[in-house]
C-alpha cells in the first residue's frame, strides 16, 4: 500500500520528467528514467500533434508544463493540507472509479486521474480517441515511476465493467448518455459550461494582450476559454483587435481556419453584424457561448448589477476572467487556462466526492 507521501513523490517525479517536454531539455535526476522514456516522450508529442491537428506543438508544450508546474511537490501538498487524513485512505479500502475523458485539450481528464489515485481508489480510464497517445504514455510513466500503481490503473479497451462510481466529462448531448447509463453510480456528470470576462474599460494594453490568452489558448476548445466578454457601454471594440494581433498565427491552423471561414460565411448569409481581422470575429450577442473563432460581446450600464446577474448563470460558468475588485473568484486576465489543483471543474470537489464512496 503506498503512502500519501509515496503518492505525492511519485506525481512530483512525474512532473518533473513532463517538465522535459523540450528536446534540449533533460533532468540529470533522472537519468535512469530518461534512459528508457525521454525519446518516446518526445516521439509521443510529435504523433499527438500528427494524431489531433488541434493539438499544436505550442498547445501541447503549454499544457506540459502546466502540469509539470502543478505536479510539483509545493503545489501537490498545498493541494491536500486542507484535507483531513481520511481522504486519502489506504488502498485496501480502494474503490474502482470509471473515469470517461474529454480529448478537446492535451490531457483535460488528467486532473480526475490524479485525484482518484491520491485518494487512494483505482481507476478504470476511457480516453478520448481525441487524446489516444498522451493519456496511454502518462500512464505508462506512472507505473514506471511507482510500480505500485500497475494495481490502480487500467484502460477500458470495450465496455466498462467492474466499478463503483463514474466521473464522466462530455457535452450536453453525451451528458444524458451518461445519466441513463451510469445515473444508478455514484457520479459526477459534467456538461458543456462556458466562461465569459468582464472588462471595465481601464484595462491597460498588457492587460488585453494577456486576455488574448484566454480567448486564444487551445483555440477556444477548453471550457475554460472566454467566450464571451461583458464591455462597459462606450468600450471601444478596435482595441479589442489591436491586444490580438499577435495571436494571428491561430488563423495558421487548417481546422480553425475553417472554422473561421465558416463562421463568417454564415454571418455573412443571415446578415448578422460582426466585426472581423482575417482571423478572428466580434459579435455583439447575448449568448454566452459562442463557436471556435468567435467571441460574442455584451455592452453593460452598471458593473455591479452585472456580476448579480451573472449568478444565475452559476451552472453554466465556469469560470469569470476580470480583475479581482470586481468579483472574489475572478481569474486574473491571461490565467484562465492555468488552474491550479484544487480549483476543480465545475466547482464539484473531487476529493470530497471520493471521500463519500
Amino acid at each position: 500500500m503506498l503512502s500519501l507521501e509515496q503518492r505525492i513523490a511519485a506525481f512530483e517525479k512525474l512532473g518533473r520528467f513532463l517538465s522535459q517536454y523540450k528536446e534540449a531539455r533533460a533532468d540529470e535526476d533522472l537519468q535512469k528514467l530518461n534512459q528508457f522514456f525521454l525519446k518516446e516522450y518526445h516521439t509521443v508529442i510529435k504523433d499527438a500533434e500528427l494524431f489531433n491537428h488541434w493539438f499544436s506543438e505550442e498547445n501541447l508544450h503549454f499544457a506540459l508544463e502546466q502540469w509539470s508546474l502543478a505536479l510539483s511537490e509545493e503545489q501537490l501538498q498545498a493541494w491536500v493540507i486542507d484535507y483531513d487524513e481520511d481522504y486519502f485512505r489506504p488502498q485496501t479500502e480502494a474503490k474502482t472509479v470509471a473515469i470517461i475523458m474529454a480529448g478537446n485539450i492535451p490531457l483535460v481528464g488528467f486532473h480526475d486521474l490524479i485525484s482518484v489515485l491520491i485518494s487512494g481508489h483505482k481507476a478504470l480510464i476511457k480516453p478520448s480517441s481525441d487524446d489516444a497517445k498522451l493519456i496511454p504514455f502518462v500512464l505508462q510513466m506512472l507505473v514506471a515511476i511507482e510500480k505500485e500503481f500497475a494495481h490502480s490503473l487500467s484502460i477500458a479497451e470495450n465496455k466498462m465493467e467492474n466499478f463503483h462510481a463514474v466521473i464522466a466529462t462530455g457535452s450536453n448531448n453525451s451528458s444524458r448518455y451518461f445519466d441513463h447509463y451510469f445515473g444508478k453510480y455514484p457520479h459526477i456528470i459534467r456538461k458543456n459550461r462556458s466562461s465569459v470576462a468582464i472588462l471595465d474599460g481601464n484595462e491597460s494594453d498588457e492587460e488585453l494582450r494577456a486576455f488574448g490568452e484566454d480567448i486564444f489558448r487551445y483555440f477556444g476548445l477548453g471550457c475554460r476559454n472566454v467566450s464571451k466578454a461583458y464591455v462597459p457601454k462606450d468600450f471601444d471594440i478596435q482595441r479589442l483587435f489591436e491586444a490580438f494581433f499577435p495571436f494571428k498565427a491561430v488563423g495558421d491552423n487548417n481546422k480553425y481556419g475553417n472554422n473561421y471561414d465558416y463562421n463568417r460565411a454564415i454571418f455573412l448569409m443571415e446578415h448578422i453584424d460582426f466585426l472581423e481581422n482575417g482571423f478572428f470575429i466580434i459579435k455583439e450577442d447575448k449568448a454566452l457561448h459562442a463557436p471556435v473563432s468567435v467571441l460574442n460581446v455584451e455592452r453593460y450600464k452598471d458593473i455591479n448589477l452585472l456580476t448579480k446577474d451573472l449568478e444565475q448563470y452559476s451552472e453554466d460558468l465556469q469560470c469569470i476572467v476580470s480583475k479581482a475588485e470586481f468579483l472574489d473568484t475572478a481569474v486574473p486576465f491571461g490565467e484562465s487556462q492555468k488552474p491550479r489543483l484544487w480549483d476543480y471543474a465545475d466547482n464539484v470537489d473531487t476529493l470530497e466526492f471520493l471521500h463519500r464512496l
